[in-house]
């Protein structure tokens, strides 16, 4: 570790050090960093998706310290995690994201800095700011911070009334560069949040990116608008984004419905509260005859297992997100009038579906993707609230990144995977003990499992 890197650390594991302090604080001039290199974009040509191994395509390097411009940020970070951005990164798909930095250079004078042929992947982070640049003014040198990803310009009128309408909206770490899985972050400053005092830097790292669209997916006006005593069917209820959909569906009133595919996973769902649970994998459901043929009798045995749990109820709104092998059914089992929302296609881009299902019963299909800063700010609220908890289950030094971002390709994981980036050792930042104490068994849940 530099020297100037080990002053950093020192400075925030005392707790106590001033912000003017930090302000005067040297700032390296290259830092640790977990980067894709775009010389090996083409690394796993002709492999299935499966087989690509991101502990071959993530390396931990040095890279230079970037230029801090205008309204942006500079974070030491103690803590990141792993979210499935970083699978797509280190196995280049469905693009390499070299395509998105280029394009992102093309902007201005000063996103040249994010077109290089090497990445600076990682979409969440905790850590303390070291420095901000002309015209920050919420945040100063000192503060205990989180981030979202949403990096946007808000240069154009379609982003004023969502930010994240507006045409140059990106996501930080996977779109941009200097993302969060280092030793320091550049990010915009209003990525910045308040870091909730009684989580260790590992536990406020984990939620952002999964909390976040979660609040927007299920909770929002922009997405579902979930109310109270809606039956939401959550698939992968006990990953890194169904967790979370879970807790907020319990946390609101409603009723969910929590698809697993293992013992373990449907006990995890019990802890957090929820009774409706479908092991699809015990209970033999195969919604594909072949590669290229649904089976609709299996939708409907799904629509009428999922009646059986809820006396008679199909859900109001479906959380889909695994896509091409699960949206047949989704569309299939939403009630007449009711709202499939989509935030990714862990399974495979390309759904299909019975558009009979859709139109002549009046169902919706809602498009959402990550949140705008006020969703943000409000999903991190809630866990400062301690309404809702991290799901945190495994945390990895920074130079095992590949092989946590090989366990989350794999399906190895339970909910969120963490990253230790300047923390020495899990267990550090924690401001608020009592009311940690209070929390414990719930922030805790996930762990080990």
């Amino acid at each position: 570790m530099q020297n100037e890197t080990a002053e950093i650390l020192a400075a925030i594991q005392a707790g106590n050090t001033p912000a003017e302090d930090f302000a005067h604080l040297k700032l390296p001039e290259s830092y640790r960093a977990v980067t894709v290199h775009a010389d090996e974009a083409e690394m796993f040509a002709g492999l299935a998706s499966r087989d690509k191994d991101p502990r071959r395509s993530l390396h931990v390097e040095d890279v230079a310290t970037p230029e801090l411009g205008p309204g942006e940020a500079i974070v030491a970070v103690m803590a990141s995690a792993i979210n499935y951005n970083s699978v797509w990164t280190s196995i280049f798909e469905p693009v390499s994201t070299f395509s998105f930095l280029k394009r992102y250079g093309k902007v201005s004078e000063l996103t040249r800095r994010h077109d290089l042929p090497y990445h600076v992947i990682g979409s969440d982070l905790a850590g303390v700011v070291l420095r901000t640049g002309p015209g920050v003014n919420k945040w100063k040198p000192g503060d205990e911070v989180v981030a979202h990803c949403l990096s946007v310009e808000l240069e154009d009128a379609e982003g004023h009334d969502d930010t994240m309408l507006d045409p140059q909206q990106r996501i930080w770490g996977f779109e941009t560069n200097f993302g969060g899985l280092a030793h320091l972050a550049l990010v915009k400053s209003n990525q910045l949040m308040p870091k909730p005092a009684h989580l260790t830097w590992e536990e406020a790292a984990s939620p952002g990116l999964v909390n976040s669209t979660a609040y927007r997916q299920l909770v929002s006006k922009n997405g579902a608008a979930m109310k109270q005593g809606d039956v939401v069917l959550v698939w992968g209820a006990s990953g890194g984004l169904g967790s979370y959909a879970t807790q907020m569906a319990l946390n609101g009133g409603a009723i969910p419905v929590c698809v697993v595919s293992s013992p373990d996973k449907a006990e995890i769902c019990r802890a957090m509260g929820a009774e409706l649970i479908i092991d699809r994998k015990a209970e033999g459901y195969k919604f594909w005859k072949s590669e290229t043929e649904q089976d609709p009798k299996e939708w409907q045995r799904f629509g009428a297992r999922i009646r059986e749990l809820t006396g008679g109820e199909d859900p109001d709104i479906v959380f889909e997100h695994p896509g091409r092998e699960t949206f047949g059914a989704s569309v299939y089992v939403a009630k007449r009038g009711g709202k499939i929302v989509t935030c990714a296609s862990t399974s495979g881009f390309n759904h299909s579906y019975d558009n009979r299902y859709l139109w002549m019963n009046l169902k919706s299909i809602i498009g959402s993707h990550f949140a705008n800063y006020r969703e943000a700010w409000e999903a991190n609220r809630l866990i400062d609230k301690g309404m809702i908890h991290p799901t945190l289950s495994k945390t990895y030094a920074l130079d095992e990144t590949g092989q946590a971002a090989y366990d989350v390709h794999q399906n190895l994981h339970q909910g969120k995977v963490g990253v230790l980036c300047l923390a020495p050792q899990e267990g550090l930042g924690v401001r608020d003990e009592a009311k940690r104490a209070r929390l414990l068994p719930a922030i805790n849940r996930f762990r080990n499992v």
